[in-house]
């Protein structure tokens, strides 16, 4: 009867203290967490980059701003709309953020004539001459 008594009581030792072999972690008894560690995206740390930067150039929002056009020289066109614009006059440097799509002149033309410069009227001129040509 002594063994029977023994592993009875190895086993509600077992059971009720998890026993030797236990790696539980967390619950009662464990070892307390020292700190909780944030990772962050590399795109969160450049994104907090970016802006410390901005406020050492001094840039400020222009609000009310509901597209920007940037042209380029191949006649497509960068185009942003509600973009978050910021200037630092001092720096000569404008910063447009937000989505953008690349879209050829031709898709935005009845709206973005008064936008044109003369090198952009001269490429639509020559558009024209084109689909004239083989219209």
């Amino acid at each position: 009867m002594g063994d029977e008594m023994a592993e009875a009581r190895a086993k509600m030792i077992a059971k009720r203290f998890g026993g030797a072999a236990s790696t539980s972690t967390g619950g009662k008894g464990s070892m307390r967490r020292k700190k909780k560690v944030a990772s962050r995206s590399a795109s969160a740390q450049s994104d907090a980059k970016l802006s410390t930067t901005l406020k050492k150039l001094g840039a400020t929002n222009i609000p009310g701003i509901e597209e920007v056009n940037l042209f380029k020289d191949d006649g497509k066109v960068i185009h942003f709309v509600n973009p978050k614009v910021q200037a630092s006059i001092a720096a000569n440097t404008y910063i447009i953020s937000g989505p953008s799509e690349t879209k050829p002149l031709q898709e935005l033309l009845p709206s973005i004539v008064s936008q044109l410069g003369m090198d952009n009227l001269s490429q639509l001129q020559s558009m024209a001459a084109q689909a004239g040509a083989a219209g």
